[in-house]
């Protein structure tokens, strides 16, 4: 994405999505030289600048208002809460199964254990199409699942 106006405009700017195919190089090397930093391949934004082949001035420029648009987004997210058995192995079949429907987790929240079970929330970003009741009744039927409810999906 591209914003048309600068950082201390930000109220009025409009974002454009543009086929990198079409754009200045520079903002290419930018979107590299924040792809270094992020994975701490470089430690500043100086190395990363001499890294990606750009001056620092530009990537001080358009640091803030170009960004790698990201697929995973249009993907669904989905948090539900389950209850497990308080058995070894129950929560790791449980994040294997959404891992085996290609999901992606968010995060996990389980709380102490009470009369032998434990209340879990889970985030994951799932492909679409999904249908989320099937894979709430494939949770369900797992070994120590005892209670599967989708609290929000968008």
């Amino acid at each position: 994405m591209v914003n048309l106006q600068q950082p201390s405009h930000r109220e009025g700017s409009r974002l454009l999505l543009v086929d990198s195919s079409v754009l200045p190089e520079v903002f290419l090397r930018v979107v590299e030289a924040k792809r270094m930093l992020a994975v701490g391949q470089v430690r500043s934004l100086s190395e990363a600048a001499k890294a990606a082949g750009i001056s620092r001035s530009a990537l001080y420029k358009y640091k803030d208002c170009v960004f790698v648009h990201n697929e995973a987004l249009d993907d669904k997210v989905i948090t539900l809460s389950a209850r497990l058995e308080d058995r070894p192995g129950v929560l790791s079949g449980l994040l294997n199964s959404l891992s085996e429907q290609q999901g992606n987790i968010l995060t996990v929240n389980q709380n102490i254990p009470v009369d032998g079970v434990a209340a879990v929330s889970v985030s994951a970003r799932l492909p679409l199409p999904m249908d989320i009741e099937t894979l709430r009744q494939n949770l369900l039927s797992l070994p120590g699942v005892t209670q599967v409810d989708i609290l929000s999906t968008r």
